[in-house]
């Protein structure tokens, strides 16, 4: 019984830490380029409103297909990597384990604004970062 839990344990830390790790590297990876104020934590909410919305974990929507651009190419581990040894690695891991914060007013999509995605006209503006659009 006790193996069962040590080895339970292991496996929830295992998935704590790369569920840390995917959000982490969504927020260099999209904004690390950003110095903005509020522009990694702006990506940080839209994971959190869209995690809430639809019901799963921010890992998983951050993973989801299509939804963030930096893991269009599907080399997770090479992306962490990358990410990992970005200068803004350690303020990116503080955001994703600080409280929530409010910089979009709630928003679940954004785009760089030298995109023109199909969806925003039908959805509301409710910031601009950096290069980054938010709508809700």
């Amino acid at each position: 019984m006790r193996l069962l839990l040590t080895v339970t344990a292991l496996l929830w830390c295992a998935t704590a830490l790369a569920e840390a790790e995917i959000v982490t590297a969504t927020l260099i990876l999209e904004a690390g380029g950003e110095y903005h104020s509020g522009s990694m934590e702006a990506v940080h909410e839209v994971i959190l409103t869209r995690s809430a919305k639809r019901r799963l974990t921010p890992m998983q929507v951050c993973l989801q297909r299509l939804q963030f651009s930096c893991w269009n190419s599907g080399r997770i581990d090479q992306l962490i990597a990358k990410a990992k040894r970005h200068p803004r690695w350690g303020e990116a891991l503080f955001i994703t384990q600080s409280p929530a914060t409010n910089y979009t007013g709630g928003a679940d999509h954004y785009h760089a604004d030298y995109c023109n995605p199909y969806w925003a006209k039908s959805l509301t503006r409710t910031t601009k970062i950096g290069r980054h659009i938010f709508y809700k």
